[in-house]
């Protein structure tokens, strides 16, 4: 069942330890099959090393698994949520990487800074509220996705022009067109955590970027009229 998407989402987690996002077993991606309803997601806590497409675990948007012999990942519920809430979004990537992380535990939105956020970000990288003592002893996975979903619509943020969010305390979750595409983001993240973090240090005070550069950037790789690249 779904074998070239089990391979697919492989590969995808595999290119977390390749872009040095993740160690040991702190991270995980999904794609959704829109068609059937079904996740493929990474099992829970195997090594990257050990990994192999028959160990991804397929599960319905209840969270059931429908195939596989292995647990799926803690965060599937989080996976889901998302699924549920962002018709556009097809795959998920969840990482604890190391600059992004520093964010989420001084519970800050990553400021527009600069072109290269632009790029891929309209707008701050937003950082969701921490997790009530309830919400954690309760469904603490699904909730996890309730309170970011919650920022989103708070502030009518689109999951596609902003394409991953930090949650308070824990770490990224980044969203994709399918699994190549969230992790693609979640890469963007690390690095402009990065910039953004060396942006305050040699400057404390650095104001954002302006509206109209971000405006510039993003729509020239986005917008309807984008030059960015080639013709496809």
């Amino acid at each position: 069942m779904l074998e070239a998407l089990k391979e697919k989402v492989l590969k995808a987690n595999l290119d977390l330890v390749k872009n040095k996002l993740v160690l040991f077993t702190w991270g995980n991606v999904s794609e959704i099959d829109r068609a059937s309803g079904l996740v493929v997601i990474k099992p829970s806590g195997v090594s990257y090393d050990e990994m192999k497409a028959e160990d991804m675990v397929v599960v319905d948007l209840e969270g059931k698994v429908v195939e596989g012999n292995l647990r799926p990942s803690s965060d599937t519920p989080t996976h889901i949520e998302f699924y549920k809430a962002f018709p556009n979004v097809g795959g998920v990537t969840h990482t604890h990487s190391t600059f992004a992380t520093a964010w989420a535990q001084a519970g800050r939105d990553i400021p527009f800074y600069g072109t290269t956020h632009a790029d891929y970000f309209y707008g701050d990288i937003p950082c969701a509220r921490s997790l009530t003592q309830a919400e954690i002893e309760g469904e603490y996975e699904k909730n996890t996705g309730l309170v970011i979903i919650e920022r989103f619509q708070r502030d009518k943020l689109n999951p596609i022009e902003v394409p991953g969010v930090l949650i308070k305390s824990h770490g990224v979750f980044a969203f994709g067109k399918d699994a190549d595409g969230s992790v693609y983001n979640a890469t963007v993240i690390e690095e402009v955590a990065k910039m953004a973090y060396l942006t305050e240090q040699i400057n404390p005070s650095a104001p954002r970027a302006d509206k109209f550069m971000m405006e510039k950037h993003y729509q020239r790789k986005h917008g309807k009229n984008a030059y960015y690249g080639q013709k496809k």
